[in-house]
């Protein structure tokens, strides 16, 4: 019986000590529990946090992103403002340089070249004597018919006075006048022909050549003498083709250029050809050069660009902006103002063209002043696309 009551009282010790045990572990476990899920949530609440910024972060990299994107897009380009400007649409023709004082002396007498009074580079005087050719005994002619003249003028006038006071025959007085004018012809003819002996300048001007020597024998019209020049008077002279002929009048303006020289000069047109080249399709025009220092000589070489239409309120474009279709029309792009800044739409705008000039050309119809349009760009872009102005 004692031995039941101890193994019972065993037994109990042993379940109260096992539920207590028991108890205890149970309560750890809820504890461990607890702490477990507190910890949880603060790892929880730390990587929300993190994501959060992450996010924020993403956001603004996504922004610089869409930004960057935006601006690949959209093309860079320039623009000009539209405004009127004077031009003068001018052609260029090769000229030559002349003057219409240029002469070879030739004599107009045979016989020696006597004497030559000039040297060259000579300024000379018109009537200046220049040389002379020997007379050939024409001085002792010109004195015997002298004489001849005087012996007929006095009888001439004995026998008018006579026939006045109606003294002597008719036929008398009628022969005694014809002697005397025909030996007044005779001396006069003879005055002349001894004229022709003396060389004298025609002209103010420069003596530029002697051709002839002293004693040569001289043939008339063929042997020459002397070259006398006057560069006072100098002008240029172009063949122009037809087709500017409506646009080229006397008082058109002109510049003329002498590459040798590296002269430039202002001029007018004072002279334009009635006559059409029918072998090369072209009329002469002339305009006056100053030539003060005469350093321009007779034949040089010259181009002359003459103005052939001007327009005081030209729309004027840089010619490589402009563009053609496939049927040849010639178009340019506007630029048009969006709610973006520095963005603008892009407009083809055909347009009708003038004359060109210095890499401009005049624009007659299809935009006016004020207007914007594309500069650089302008061969990349299409019609009604996005661009940015970058000017």
């Amino acid at each position: 019986m004692k031995m039941n009551k101890k193994i019972l009282s065993l037994l109990l010790l042993f379940f109260i000590s096992n539920g207590c045990n028991y108890d205890k572990k149970k309560e750890q476990k809820i504890e461990f529990e607890k702490s477990k899920i507190e910890f949880l949530e603060s790892e929880k609440n730390k990587i929300v946090t993190k994501i959060d910024e992450l996010n924020e972060d993403l956001k603004k990299i996504n922004s610089s992103i869409d930004k960057i994107t935006n601006n690949q897009k959209v093309l860079l380009v320039t623009g000009i403002k539209i405004f009127s400007e004077p031009f003068k649409h001018k052609i260029e023709i090769q000229a030559n340089i002349n003057t219409r004082q240029n002469l070879i002396l030739f004599p107009e007498l045979s016989g020696k070249l006597e004497e030559i009074y000039v040297t060259e580079s000579q300024q000379v005087k018109k009537g200046d004597l220049l040389a002379i050719i020997d007379d050939s005994g024409l001085n002792e002619e010109l004195e015997q018919l002298k004489i001849q003249f005087s012996l007929s003028k006095t009888n001439f006038e004995r026998t008018e006075r006579l026939w006045n006071k109606k003294i002597g025959s008719e036929m008398k007085y009628l022969e005694s006048k014809a002697k005397y004018e025909s030996q007044k012809k005779m001396v006069d003819q003879m005055k002349k022909r001894l004229s022709k002996t003396k060389i004298i300048s025609p002209f103010k001007g420069i003596i530029d050549e002697i051709k002839g020597k002293k004693g040569q024998i001289l043939t008339p019209y063929v042997t020459p003498v002397l070259r006398i020049i006057n560069l006072d008077k100098m002008y240029v002279e172009a063949l122009v083709p037809e087709n500017h002929l409506p646009n080229i009048k006397i008082g058109s303006e002109a510049i003329v250029n002498i590459p040798v020289l590296n002269l430039s000069q202002k001029t007018k047109i004072s002279q334009t050809g009635n006559y059409i080249n029918p072998n090369n399709r072209t009329f002469r025009i002339e305009a006056p050069l100053n030539n003060t220092n005469n350093i321009i000589k007779p034949n040089l070489a010259a181009k002359i660009l003459i103005t052939d239409y001007y327009n005081k309120k030209a729309i004027m474009i840089p010619t490589k902006i402009i563009n053609e279709n496939a049927e040849g029309q010639p178009y340019i792009f506007k630029l048009i103002k969006t709610d973006e800044n520095s963005i603008y739409k892009t407009k083809k705008v055909f347009i009708e063209i003038g004359k060109s000039t210095n890499e401009k050309t005049e624009i007659l119809n299809g935009i006016k002043v004020d207007d914007f349009i594309i500069d650089e760009g302008s061969m990349i872009v299409d019609d009604n696309q996005k661009v940015k102005n970058i000017n």
